[in-house]
């Protein structure tokens, strides 16, 4: 689970929304690491960052409708090798290539955002969820409430009607408040939708990229990682897909 701001203006296109992340996080179920030499001491583990994996082709990241179908054919000749739905590569792809257009400083690899979505949710298939055409996981994902029980978090959700545990929610799995802050639209459509694998993926990027700043330096690639879950074995975890995904095949 990751918590994350979303700049305020609901108008603005995603693009320009995903290139101003706010400066200060507003809400913190995590403690975010400062430096990740705290974690791990000196060497760096090895095979961190991991791989970005093949080239996305380009595309026009302005397109109506779902623009991520521009990568079916691409998605589509990997994804079974991959062992990962279609639009879930899709999804990834999609993110990695807005990165590398809009902040190509970043350098995030598809395969780290495959890698977790795979941790998270199965890439939008945990408990029999599957994605619809839109990118859509239906049914919608739901973690455990956080009511600070069996080892989790305690977080409230002071956005719902009446202050509740909050969720993890979608297949990025975000903390409600995260998403309110953070969430993006992939499609522009001005729809912002943290059960739409689009959405959460994209968001899941610019969150990354701002917290790591440059995902293709090790200490860069760790900090976004340990800011979206602030766990060693969460990110040995992802590295060990996204390295998996980057040779071709699943673990």
């Amino acid at each position: 689970m990751v918590l994350r701001r979303r700049n305020p203006r609901a108008r603005d296109t995603p693009r320009r929304r995903w290139l101003q992340p706010a400066a200060v996080v507003a809400a913190t179920a995590i403690v975010m690491a400062s430096s990740c030499t705290g974690h791990f001491g000196s060497p760096i583990p090895e095979g961190i960052p991991p791989p970005p994996g093949d080239h996305v082709p380009d595309i026009d990241i302005s397109a109506r409708g779902r623009p991520a179908d521009q990568l079916a054919a691409w998605a589509a000749s990997r994804a079974a090798a991959l062992e990962l739905p279609v639009a879930a590569l899709e999804a990834y792809a999609y993110a990695a290539k807005v990165a590398e257009i809009v902040n190509p400083g970043c350098h995030i690899g598809w395969t780290t955002l495959a890698g977790i979505g795979t941790v998270e949710s199965r890439n939008g298939t945990y408990r029999g969820a599957r994605i619809a055409p839109n990118g859509d996981v239906v049914p919608p994902i739901r973690g455990v409430k956080l009511d600070g029980t069996n080892g989790n978090l305690r977080i409230v959700d002071s956005g719902a009607g009446t202050p509740e545990y909050a969720q993890a929610m979608g297949p990025m799995q975000f903390i409600p408040e995260t998403w309110r802050l953070y969430g993006v639209d992939a499609h522009n459509d001005g729809v912002v939708n943290v059960d739409n694998i689009d959405d959460a993926a994209l968001a899941a990027a610019g969150y990354l990229c701002y917290r790591g700043h440059d995902l293709a330096n090790p200490i860069g690639w760790m900090d976004a990682l340990l800011a979206y879950n602030n766990s060693g074995l969460y990110l040995r975890t992802v590295r060990d897909w996204a390295t998996a995904y980057a040779a071709g095949h699943a673990l």
